[in-house]
């Protein structure tokens, strides 16, 4: 109730809380890339005003996972293979920068009481690649790179990263459901990033990071062979 020390639902709340569900419902496959829907279709669906619905649909429209049209409403993005490798590449340029600057300023090493819980995400992240546990491992993902790019990174290039790699699992999740060999395709790095930001061993962080890399371009080089066949 009001005034029970709960903290009260602001407009700007609900507004993030309705982009972070649709988010979900995206990553999660219930909202399939083409998909078209209303705002009024979505109020009704949480039960709440058009006002907030509208703001988080412009918000995810902004962050490139929705596509807007005056006059059917918003779809879902659908990326292409190509967007995928442009995402890779641009993933891996920003990040070989970081670690490009981290070396120079002298800041190689990562203290190990400080990335503790991002060592957590890992241990579960690679518990569910090598599963091939798609609804856990994505959760986990995203928050180990989340908390990750706060330690070694400044705040606007973490949130730029994290962006970028909700598109990529919002292009790879459809395909990746029916990959008949997922764990395959599924980077299982995340311990021994960690190890080597530790120890202070740059090259073999950016191994790693290589190694990641890699392999989405040879996922993407079998999608297209799936694709046109």
């Amino acid at each position: 109730m009001p005034g029970s020390g709960s903290t009260p639902v602001t407009r700007s709340t609900l507004r993030q809380q309705i982009a972070d569900a649709l988010r979900d419902e995206v990553l999660a496959g219930r909202l399939q890339p083409g998909q078209e829907f209303t705002v009024k279709q979505i109020a009704d669906q949480y039960g709440v005003s058009a006002t907030p619905v509208r703001e988080a649909l412009v918000d995810l429209a902004a962050q490139g996972l929705l596509e807007s049209d005056h006059h059917r409403g918003f779809r879902v993005h659908q990326f292409t293979v190509d967007d995928f490798r442009d995402m890779v590449e641009t993933r891996s340029l920003v990040i070989d920068g970081i670690v490009q600057h981290a070396r120079r300023a002298g800041r190689t090493r990562v203290n190990a009481a400080t990335v503790a819980p991002v060592r957590r995400r890992a241990e579960e992240a690679d518990r569910a690649a090598r599963g091939g546990d798609l609804d856990i491992l994505i959760g986990y993902d995203l928050r180990f790179w989340r908390e990750l790019g706060t330690i070694v990174s400044n705040r606007y290039i973490s949130d730029f990263l994290h962006q970028l790699r909700v598109q990529i699992w919002v292009f790879a999740m459809p395909h990746l459901r029916i990959e008949p060999e997922v764990r395959r395709w599924l980077f299982t790095g995340y311990e021994e990033l960690v190890d080597a930001l530790v120890s202070g061993e740059v090259e073999a962080a950016r191994e790693v990071l290589c190694a990641y890399n890699d392999l989405s371009l040879s996922w993407a080089a079998r999608l297209d062979e799936r694709l046109s066949s």
